[in-house]
């Protein structure tokens, strides 16, 4: 496997090389001035107390001790801090998982965002995979291979970090638990589809169910396109290193490491990208917070409003050979479909989803995440609600119709779960 070692100083100055640049020509979407839209990689790893019992990024509960061992062996590997010396590059977009993942706890959500561009022409979406698109890496080793959005794209497209919480029950969902979500009538225009996809860790045809646009089917192959496409590790199952802006002939010169740079441990048959897996699918789902009598209420709203249609309260895990995971309900909030989100999609067609299409994100641990919507346009619920389009819209319009009392119950409701 790969030596590690922490960043030095030299090799954080190395990093930020054309930041100043890339960051002024990139639009911002709306934040919160405490919580700026992007900032540099850090030079140290994350160094974040484990959480009390009951809080965000404690592990399941019910782990056997190997299990609770591969949790703990996960989050290191999770907040360990790649260098140019570990494989690092040559393009990337942060230097560890944890850099990006880290509110309210390690594995949560951040404002950091990414930054998608593409070019429409007479409606079809190119990904300018030449251009070294869709995903653009904001950060380089050396200023020769910095990578900008390139002038033919027309699209240009944010998305901020989604947490990681309760990801192994998700994944444990059988696949025919979600088609039945698309095959249930649901009504005011409301469809939802499956992201049927070949996952590239098995070669089986799964349902995705992991990323903004349901790309990914495993939390294997998650981890894997993670690691290759914002910090620029090649695997075995995603063995190609991103070319500069599509430039493979820079890669001879400033890609040093034979790939795949992450290597299988032969005692532990794993790689990092398995290891940081352990740590997703062993996380806790979002703590919940004692109800109150308006919450209570809240929920009754959430309802009526039509919101449950696309955000299921509840879904079940099937077997599993992992006890904490075995046939549990997941009050994940999503159906896991494919949504026509009208003009609060992304304008980037990724994977199955087309341009307008989004999948529902899950709601649980609402209360804890920074910002709101795939961009992080929203600074509040009220707001992320109020921006809904396409299927979405007729619960838009019956959100704007309630009164304040109900309209702060619902939101009391979401702040809860």
């Amino acid at each position: 496997m790969r030596t590690k070692s922490m960043i030095g100083i030299a090799v954080a100055v190395l990093t930020l090389v054309g930041l100043g640049a890339a960051l002024a020509a990139q639009p911002r979407p709306h934040l919160p001035p405490q919580e700026p839209a992007h900032r540099p990689p850090p030079n140290h790893a994350p160094t974040l107390p484990p959480p009390p019992r009951g809080q965000f990024g404690e592990p399941l509960p019910g782990l056997t001790a190997q299990q609770l061992a591969d949790f703990a062996a996960g989050r290191e590997e999770f907040e360990n801090v790649e260098t140019p010396d570990t494989g690092l590059g040559p393009i990337f977009n942060n230097t560890s998982c944890a850099a990006c993942h880290t509110t309210p706890a390690v594995g949560g959500a951040s404002a950091i965002f990414v930054t998608r561009f593409g070019r429409v022409v007479n409606g079809v979406f190119d990904p300018l995979a030449d251009k070294g698109g869709s995903l653009l890496q904001q950060f380089a080793i050396d200023p020769l291979v910095q990578e900008v959005v390139p002038p033919e794209a027309n699209v240009v497209a944010h998305r901020i970090t989604t947490p990681l919480f309760g990801l192994g029950l998700i994944e444990a969902i059988p696949d025919d638990a979600i088609r039945d979500n698309a095959r249930h009538f649901k009504p005011d225009g409301v469809r939802g589809r499956v992201s049927t996809l070949t996952d590239v860790t098995t070669g089986q045809t799964r349902v995705g169910r992991f990323g903004w646009k349901a790309q990914q089917a495993t939390l294997l192959a998650f981890a894997g396109d993670a690691y290759v496409n914002e910090m620029g590790i090649t695997s075995r199952f995603f063995p190609t290193e991103n070319a500069p802006n599509g430039k493979t002939n820079l890669l001879a010169i400033f890609d040093a490491f034979a790939d795949p740079e992450d290597e299988v441990d032969p005692v532990t048959n794993k790689g990092d990208i398995d290891t940081a897996a352990d740590f997703m699918r062993f996380l806790a789902p979002p703590p919940r917070v004692p109800r109150t009598r308006s919450a209570d209420a809240g929920e009754m709203v959430f309802h009526q409003v039509g919101c449950a249609v696309c955000h299921t309260p509840m879904m079940q895990s099937g077997p599993s050979p992992v006890a904490a995971l075995d046939r549990k309900p997941v009050w994940l909030y999503s159906d896991l479909l494919l949504h026509d989100m009208g003009a609060l999609g992304d304008g980037i067609a990724q994977g199955t989803a087309t341009m307008r299409e989004m999948k529902t994100a899950p709601l649980w641990g609402l209360r804890a995440r920074p910002v709101y919507l795939h961009d992080g346009r929203a600074p509040t619920v009220d707001a992320a609600i109020r921006a809904h389009d396409g299927e979405a819209g007729r619960s838009r319009e019956n959100y704007h119709r309630l009164g304040p009392v109900q309209r702060q119950q619902l939101l009391e409701f979401l702040n809860s779960i």
